[in-house]
């Protein structure tokens, strides 16, 4: 039962573990045992749907950046070779006067993400130690516990609980001068370590303390082992066990192909769900510095490949529960993406940069300070933008038929200047404009 010290993450962990304690006892209203699946994946979606507003205005940031990058650039080029003092202030100046025409905070992408990590890193903690926040999964160990509580003290104990396969987290607490007594700190650990064992521990169990057998695992199925098993149901999968040790383990027994294909599906789907997240994620778009463009589409490129290989490979080897709050955790936030991405699609850029300036403007006027004048890389419209490249292009099509036309005069009239071969060249011109 060991919950979380650390001075950052515990006060999210204690709050995340009282909305789990919730959830079973709401689950509990409907079932016997509440599923921990099920568990897990509604404080997913409820702590991601606390987050929206953060996710909102992260990737309002991110869609933004790419409107604004251009001006952004353009003003650090003007000042490019330009080192004094006075230059250096205008710079960031012109530069905050596009961050306050775009309502952004160049720092606020890393804020929403420095405020959403403890939260998730506390999400993590709580559903890898449920007995600590969930009172009706620490009612499982009450006859098991303190009957292997007695035995702690015994040689060879420790050298025992090392070959569990969660030994190593907890190594610190088998260690301690306190561990072997009959303590509080004793009781924790034990469940600690019974809690994220798997089938072949509780076996190993078993086998050392027959006399606890009967504790672990009964015919009226009230053995510690038998209750965190229907605790842990879910799909007829043990979603304490890792999908590798399940493969390994079916491989080398009785050859369940389903079973097999049902935990393969769990890294598959969790890579799937990251691969879909990464692609609705707003991506950088090439600008005027090509080479920062390129290099940061290219580190782009490689995250969103990497990220979903790297989800597959450790949901391959964790607990089951663990894969599963990755997917609900990506499919959550594939929905929650959707919404925003049509909700950033609707704003009117050019309206959403009339309003900032105006609320800006009147942050000073009540400051006792003037009107703001905005540079001219600041008071580009995107409409303007838009149009003028579209002029450009037309202009560059009018050219090149010209040079077309002249080379065909140039190439085909019999006497050049004569009124017949300029009559050819106006007719070539008009025909490949009408097929253009």
């Amino acid at each position: 039962m060991t919950q979380s010290t650390n001075v950052i993450l515990r006060p999210f962990a204690l709050i995340l573990g009282k909305i789990l304690e919730g959830i079973f006892w709401f689950l509990g209203l409907f079932m016997e045992y509440p599923n921990v699946g099920i568990a897990i994946i509604l404080l997913t979606i409820i702590i991601y749907v606390l987050m929206i507003p953060l996710t909102v205005k992260q990737q309002k940031f991110s869609k933004l950046s790419n409107k604004m990058n251009p001006e952004i650039q353009a003003i650090q080029a003007k000042y490019k070779d330009k080192k004094d003092q006075e230059s250096m202030a205008r710079m960031n100046q012109e530069m905050q006067n596009v961050y306050a025409k775009y309502g952004v905070n160049p720092s606020g992408s890393c804020i929403q993400l420095l405020i959403q990590m403890p939260i998730l890193f506390a999400l993590y903690r709580v559903i890898y130690n449920m007995p600590a926040y969930v009172g009706r999964i620490k009612q499982a160990f009450d006859l098991l516990v303190p009957e292997l509580e007695k035995k702690a003290a015994a040689p060879g104990f420790t050298d025992f609980l090392s070959k569990f396969s969660s030994y190593s987290y907890y190594a610190k607490q088998v260690t301690s001068d306190q561990f072997g007594k009959v303590s509080e700190t004793t009781r924790n650990t034990l469940i600690d370590i019974l809690y994220r064992s798997n089938t072949e521990d509780w076996t190993r169990l078993t086998q050392r303390y027959p006399d606890l057998a009967n504790l672990v695992s009964n015919s009226d199925h009230t053995g510690t082992l038998d209750q965190l098993e229907r605790f842990n149901n879910f799909l007829g999968l043990n979603i304490a066990n890792s999908p590798k040790f399940i493969v390994q383990t079916q491989m080398a027994g009785d050859h369940n192909y389903l079973m097999i294909a049902g935990v393969i599906l769990i890294p598959i789907l969790a890579a799937l769900t990251q691969w879909i997240n990464t692609k609705l994620m707003p991506q950088p778009q090439n600008n005027n510095n090509a080479d920062v463009g390129s290099s940061m589409a290219q580190s782009m490129k490689m995250m969103n490949t990497i990220m979903p290989l790297m989800s597959a490979y450790f949901c391959f080897l964790f607990p089951i529960g663990m894969g599963l709050y990755w997917i609900a955790g990506a499919v959550v936030r594939c929905v929650i993406q959707i919404c925003v991405n049509k909700h950033l699609d609707r704003i009117d850029i050019d309206e959403m940069i009339k309003k900032n300036v105006e609320k800006n403007n009147e942050k000073r006027r009540k400051a006792g300070l003037p009107p703001q004048q905005i540079n001219s890389n600041a008071t580009i419209s995107t409409r303007n933008v838009e149009k003028k490249e579209k002029t450009a292009e037309e202009k560059a099509k009018l050219v090149q038929g010209i040079k077309d036309s002249t080379e065909y005069y140039n190439k085909n009239a019999e006497k050049p200047g004569s009124l017949a071969s300029k009559a050819a060249m106006v007719r070539h011109y008009n025909e490949k404009n009408n097929k253009n």
